[in-house]
């Protein structure tokens, strides 16, 4: 049972408070993981690489923090929160850096809605609406617009998007609120899970015991 434990929760042997430069070990890998995860996405919108802008890059540092753990034979079971942690933050991230962008240097212009659609009504209940729109010129956006469309917008209404002169990021809804700080806002929780999971996850597989291995190789010497 206790090898059992061990092995899904760590073996955190020693006693009493951890010792500080294994905190601080946990805290460093964990706040270099967040950054890594935020960064990348951040700095792939605000640059308009599509390639690192869309979290693809924010995924493999979360598979590499989730190595990390498995290589210094942390807990399972805290692995593999500290990994569903870690792909959701990689996964809100994209948003969250394009709402930064468009707070920063979007612009605001008037849009026609062409279409309504309720998509809560798809999956047989009520939700979101997304309305589908052009702009003056009665060119197609690209993308659905969800901030300012609802019950009771109607084809030919007019609703206010931003979007980005440099193309860089999709537009989107005007919406209240919404800046450059609240965009950020968003991942203060799942950053904030994530930076305590990693750090249990590291403390909890701290060794006092020399591995079996190494037993049996000093087994002549001690």
């Amino acid at each position: 049972m206790g090898h059992l434990r061990a092995t899904v929760w760590g073996p955190a042997e020693f006693v009493g408070l951890p010792p500080w430069w294994l905190v601080g070990e946990g805290v460093f890998v964990a706040v270099l993981a967040v950054v890594s995860i935020v960064g990348t996405s951040a700095l792939g919108a605000w640059t308009g690489c599509s390639g690192v802008a869309d979290g693809t890059v924010g995924l493999v540092c979360a598979l590499a923090l989730a190595v990390h753990l498995i290589v210094v034979r942390a807990g399972r079971a805290l692995v593999g929160v500290v990994a569903v942690l870690a792909v959701c933050l990689a996964a809100q991230a994209p948003q969250a850096a394009a709402g930064v962008v468009l707070a920063e240097q979007g612009r605001v212009q008037s849009v026609v809605v062409t279409s309504v659609r309720d998509a809560g009504a798809v999956r047989g209940g009520r939700g979101r609406y997304l309305c589908s729109v052009a702009d003056e010129r009665g060119v197609p956006l690209a993308v659905r617009v969800w901030r300012g469309c609802g019950q009771a917008t109607h084809p030919g209404d007019a609703l206010a998007v931003v979007y980005d002169p440099r193309g860089r990021v999709p537009p989107r809804g005007v919406g209240a609120g919404v800046g450059g700080a609240g965009a950020l806002l968003g991942l203060a929780g799942w950053a904030a899970a994530l930076v305590s999971a990693t750090v249990v996850a590291v403390v909890r597989s701290y060794r006092l015991t020399v591995p079996s291995a190494g037993r049996r190789h000093c087994a002549g010497f001690c």
